[in-house]
């Protein structure tokens, strides 16, 4: 299966007016493409005014089936009159010869992912799904260490996730475009359960059995904390929380 991320920084004052165009527009036209699974918008916790449309796909071919249609294109379009401007400006000669000079939208950053897992992931399924939390983890894996990363996230991670508190759901994908990669995407009750997933030690726990297939700049850092210097490096492990305003699964 596959991840579909559209990324996008909205109006101050717009996001009530996304939230209703995704429930009254986007969804039910997203129900009705083949292959996709889910849909939800969620918000950046920490910068309300990015949000990121999530779609998962059945395969990356109905995921770009759904692009090349058109329909992409038509949900957009909905949404552009409340994205926030950008440092960039646009000038061009009216028809009155003068200089005319106009905001460009920041354009949204759009992201694949496909699963890691072999075997089939059970989709998100519950109904009432806004007020719950997403936990993003991005990783940078070293070349040729994806299947090691892999198996021990299966044999090891994965199942001593789903038994921590709060833990509703997980998934591990690659990112399609950047090589190397990996995004684990978990689901919470609450923002606490989240929280205490870090506090209480557990997260660095299984973040210690797979750091070894980390990059080699990511190794030095290591190297060097273990001679108590802190340093802080592109690959570093990032996290980020967003809460779910609205979503739907059409399984």
């Amino acid at each position: 299966m596959y991840l579909r991320f559209v990324q996008a920084k909205y109006k101050s004052y717009s996001l009530s007016n996304i939230h209703q165009i995704y429930d009254e527009k986007i969804i039910p036209r997203l129900q009705k493409v083949p292959g996709c699974l889910f849909a939800a918008l969620v918000q950046n916790e920490k910068q309300p005014d990015e949000g990121i449309s999530i779609t998962l796909w059945d395969t990356h071919e109905h995921a770009e089936a759904y692009e090349k249609s058109g329909v992409f294109k038509e949900l957009l379009d909905y949404i552009m009159p409340f994205l926030s401007d950008s440092s960039e400006w646009k000038v061009q000669l009216s028809k009155d010869l003068n200089l005319e000079y106009q905001p460009v939208p920041d354009e949204p950053v759009i992201k694949s992912f496909r699963t890691l897992s072999d075997k089939d992931e059970k989709t998100f399924s519950r109904k009432a799904i806004p007020y719950l939390f997403l936990r993003f983890l991005s990783i940078k894996i070293k070349p040729g260490m994806m299947n090691t990363f892999r198996e021990i996230y299966q044999k090891e991670i994965d199942p001593k996730l789903k038994n921590i508190k709060g833990c509703r759901y997980a998934y591990i994908s690659e990112n399609l475009e950047e090589e190397n990669q990996v995004l684990s995407l978990t689901m919470w009750d609450s923002k606490e359960d989240a929280d205490n997933y870090e506090k209480e030690g557990q997260f660095k726990q299984l973040l210690d059995k797979v750091k070894h297939t980390f990059t080699e700049l990511y190794q030095w850092k290591l190297a060097l904390e273990k001679e108590k210097k802190q340093t802080v490096t592109s690959d570093d492990p990032s996290v980020a929380y967003y809460q779910i305003v609205t979503g739907k699964s059409f399984q």
